[in-house]
C-alpha cells in the first residue's frame, strides 16, 4: 500500500429518495453497512463505508435522499448531504431511471437544483442510472440519457442495476481511476466507520420501517441504551429503546399482544448476530416522546446532528 500508484479517496453518494443509494454501497462492498427498506429517506445520516483492494481504497458516504425540506429533521438530513459533498474527491449521484422514463417531467424537478449546484464544480462525477432491471426495452433510455447529458455534461454516466449487481465490477474500475493517489487512510479489514451499537440500532430501526405503515417509520428513532457482554452466558445483552410521537403510534409498534414488536426484535436480533459474531439478548422498549423530529438536543443524542 505503499506504492506510490495506489489511490484513495472520499466518493459522495447522492440523490433523490429511493434512488437504490444504499442497495448499490452494499453490492459495492460486497456485505451489508448500511439499511435498505422499499421506503424513502430510510437513511438519515451519513453512513461511511470503505472498500479497501490491492489498488485502491474508496471510501463511500452514503447520505439521506435530497428531498423537499421539511421540520428540523429533514433539514438535519438535507445538511448532511451538503456535508458529504464538501468532503468529496468524487461527486455519485444516484437515479431511479424506472421512475424518470415513466415521469421525465420529475427530472428536473428533482435534480435541477442539484445540478446547477455543482455546475462549477470541477471534481469528477459519476452518475449511476439505477434500477435498468425494471424494463426490458433499453431503447427507453436514450431520453433520460440525453437529458442527463445535457444537465452533466462532464460527467461519466453508468446504467446499472445495484439490485442485480449488473457491471459493479466496471463500476468500481471507473471509480478508482477518478480517485486521486494517495495512501489508505483506514485498516484494510475495516469496513465502516460506523460502531457495532449504531449499526445495530439502524438493524432495529430497519424492521421498524419494514413492518410499519404510512407515517409511523418516519416518527420512530432507536437509541441503543446499554450494551454489554455477558461472558458467563456467552452473549452479548442489549437493550434498546424505540421512541415514537404519538400514542398511538406506541400501540401500533406493539401490536395485539406484543405480536409486532416480537418479530421486529427476532428478525433484528439474528441480524444482530451476525454483525458480532455471536449470541445476541435483545430487549427492546416503546417509549413516546412527543415532537422529538423538532428537538435538537435529542436529535443530537441520537447522533443525527452536528455537535
Amino acid at each position: 500500500m505503499t506504492d506510490h500508484t495506489y489511490r484513495c479517496g472520499w466518493v459522495a453518494l447522492m440523490g433523490p429518495p429511493n434512488a437504490g443509494k444504499s442497495t448499490l454501497l452494499n453490492a459495492l462492498l460486497g456485505q451489508k453497512v448500511t439499511i435498505v427498506t422499499p421506503k424513502p429517506q430510510t437513511t438519515r445520516n451519513q453512513i461511511v463505508g470503505i472498500l479497501t483492494d490491492e489498488e485502491a481504497q474508496v471510501i463511500f458516504m452514503d447520505t439521506p435522499g435530497l428531498t423537499q425540506v421539511r421540520g428540523r429533521l429533514s433539514k438535519t438530513m438535507i445538511q448532511a448531504v451538503w456535508q458529504s459533498l464538501g468532503q468529496a474527491d468524487v461527486i455519485m449521484p444516484i437515479l431511479d431511471s424506472h421512475l424518470y422514463i415513466r415521469h421525465p417531467e420529475f427530472l428536473d424537478r428533482d435534480l435541477a437544483p442539484v445540478a446547477e449546484a455543482l455546475a462549477s464544480d470541477e471534481r469528477p462525477m459519476i452518475v449511476v442510472v439505477n434500477k435498468v432491471d425494471l424494463f426490458s426495452d433499453k431503447s427507453r433510455m436514450l431520453p433520460l440519457l440525453t437529458r442527463l447529458n445535457e444537465m452533466w455534461p462532464r460527467a461519466d454516466i453508468f446504467p446499472t442495476s445495484a439490485l442485480r449487481r449488473d457491471g459493479l465490477p466496471e463500476l468500481k474500475a471507473l471509480i478508482r481511476s477518478k480517485l486521486p493517489e494517495g495512501p489508505a487512510q483506514f485498516p484494510e479489514d475495516q469496513i465502516s466507520t460506523a460502531s457495532l451499537r449504531f449499526m445495530a440500532a439502524e438493524i432495529i430501526r430497519e424492521k421498524l420501517f419494514l413492518h410499519l405503515r404510512q407515517e409511523v417509520p418516519y416518527a420512530v428513532a432507536v437509541d441503543v441504551e446499554s450494551w454489554e457482554e455477558d461472558e458467563e452466558r456467552g452473549q452479548t445483552v442489549i437493550h434498546a429503546v424505540i421512541y415514537v410521537a404519538r400514542p398511538m403510534h406506541k400501540a401500533m409498534v406493539i401490536g395485539r399482544a406484543g405480536a409486532s414488536i416480537k418479530q421486529i426484535g427476532s428478525e433484528a436480533r439474528k441480524d444482530i448476530q451476525e454483525l458480532v459474531g455471536g449470541k445476541v439478548h435483545l430487549e427492546l422498549w416503546v417509549k413516546v416522546r412527543e415532537h422529538w423530529t423538532e428537538d435538537p438536543a435529542f436529535l443530537r443524542d441520537l447522533g443525527l446532528m452536528a455537535e
